[in-house]
């Protein structure tokens, strides 16, 4: 009888994504190599292939994660919606940077992964809800360039947050209510 040693991590796939967003939060996307990730998770620099293909695939994984999780800070918003869900949005920008980063790159992902699609398409929903709720008035003829205006302003804003673009005019502000104040001026 021969015996085999096989070597089993636990949950890799979660162990090289965790490692992954912390590579990404400190230099950068630019910076991942899956063989890094692979001495970092203490398994052969072949193992992180088996969840995730190549480099492009675990960022790919990391936007859809990233989409989930920005559509269900999203769903948890409370009235009034558009404000709020900006106010979601920048607060999941801050909270989760290296997915924030990674999401808006698509040079970086394979855009046609069904599981990116999915992702992609419940935050937009969630995006949208928050506009349908305007009255006609506060969001004016075109519900689509509303949304893009209000996507625009939390989006450029959590972007001008995480690289400290801000810390001038924002200080020691809250960026919730800083957010708060700006949506105000835009969406009443």
């Amino acid at each position: 009888m021969t015996s085999q040693r096989t070597y089993h991590h636990g949950d890799l796939r979660h162990a090289v994504l965790t490692a992954a967003l912390e590579v990404i939060a400190a230099e950068g996307p630019g910076a991942l190599s899956l063989r890094d990730l692979a001495r970092r998770a203490g398994v052969s620099h072949a193992a992180p292939a088996h969840h995730f293909k190549d480099r492009t695939g675990l960022l790919t994984a990391i936007a859809a994660e990233g989409y989930d999780l920005l559509a269900e800070a999203l769903a948890d918003a409370d009235a009034p919606a558009l404000r709020e869900r900006g106010v979601r949005y920048v607060r999941f920008a801050m909270t989760h940077p290296a997915h924030f980063q990674v999401m808006f790159q698509p040079e970086l992902l394979r855009e046609d992964d069904p599981d990116l699609t999915a992702a992609r398409q419940r935050a937009g929903e969630q995006l949208r809800m928050g506009v349908s709720r305007l009255p006609d008035a506060g969001r004016g003829d075109d519900a689509r360039l509303a949304g893009v205006a209000a996507w625009s302003l939390a989006h450029g804003f959590a972007t001008l947050l995480l690289s400290r673009n801000l810390s001038g005019p924002v200080d020691a502000q809250d960026p919730e209510e800083v957010f708060r104040s700006l949506a105000g001026l835009l969406f009443r």
